[in-house]
């Protein structure tokens, strides 16, 4: 069952920019083609947008490859983190540095289809906090996805699914997307690795921000090596998922958005 959006578009703040963050660690192989087919299609449906690119450590070309690339691309904003590496906090130092009032994460290896970010865009535009694509309803789908991986990966979500009582059956992907007021309300983020995955849309969810679910299609890697461990996750994604679920149970709704209601759709 469908529900109507919870807020018209003229009654919010119309986006004015749509910041894409990706953190790279060694993926000299695809990024230029992730890079440049995301700015194409952006620009073709007249999304006016940034594409934040967060060298992560790289030992390979990835860095010379980004600097070079500003020449063609304009709307590149490539940025080194020399702290402390992870992919957590590789996406939260680019959402430190990201300028929009509209925010996508997208992984570097074009797993994710370029099309579905402008479909995030316009869900919201129709005034929409949160966007969450899912691999797994109707009109979504997956190409050469790891056997093992999607066992763990149906497994982790039914689990979260129950924990939380929500309908979103995806929410370990990364690629989503979040007006720039839901990664203000959900801070302090505290996830370093694959976990904040996780964090960011169980804290929307559970903080009382409004969201929508969208079917969006994933491909596998074509070059380059995964780089999550799934023997390394697993207790991660369980602290985080208990940490959040404490808040929700437990909190007295301290951290709650207080001019939202929690609501959710498929479509």
């Amino acid at each position: 069952m469908s529900l109507p959006s919870p807020t018209l578009e003229k009654e919010r703040p119309s986006l004015t920019l749509l910041s894409i963050v990706i953190p790279a660690r060694d993926e000299e192989g695809c990024i230029e083609a992730t890079v440049r087919h995301l700015h194409l299609e952006l620009d073709l449906h007249g999304v006016p947008h940034e594409i934040v690119v967060v060298d992560d450590g790289s030992t390979d070309r990835t860095w010379e490859i980004l600097t070079r690339l500003q020449d063609d691309v304009s709307t590149l904003r490539p940025v080194q983190n020399t702290g402390t590496h992870g992919f957590g906090l590789a996406i939260r130092f680019g959402l430190s540095r990201a300028t929009g009032d509209a925010l996508i994460i997208m992984m570097a290896d074009e797993s994710d289809d370029v099309r579905d970010a402008v479909v995030y865009w316009k869900k919201l535009n129709e005034g929409w906090d949160c966007v969450f694509g899912s691999r797994f309803i109707k009109g979504g789908g997956t190409i050469d996805y790891p056997a093992v991986k999607y066992f763990f990966n149906r497994l982790a979500n039914l689990f979260i699914r129950f924990f939380f009582r929500i309908r979103l059956n995806d929410t370990t992907n990364a690629f989503k997307a979040y007006r720039k007021t839901v990664i203000d309300g959900v801070q302090p983020l505290i996830a370093p690795h694959f976990n904040l995955t996780v964090e960011i849309p169980l804290k929307a969810i559970v903080r009382g921000f409004t969201w929508t679910t969208v079917p969006i299609t994933w491909r596998n890697r074509r070059t380059g090596v995964a780089k999550l461990k799934i023997k390394e996750m697993g207790s991660r994604y369980f602290f985080i998922i208990m940490y959040v679920w404490l808040e929700k149970y437990f909190s007295r709704g301290d951290y709650r958005r207080t001019d939202a209601t929690q609501s959710g759709e498929t479509r």
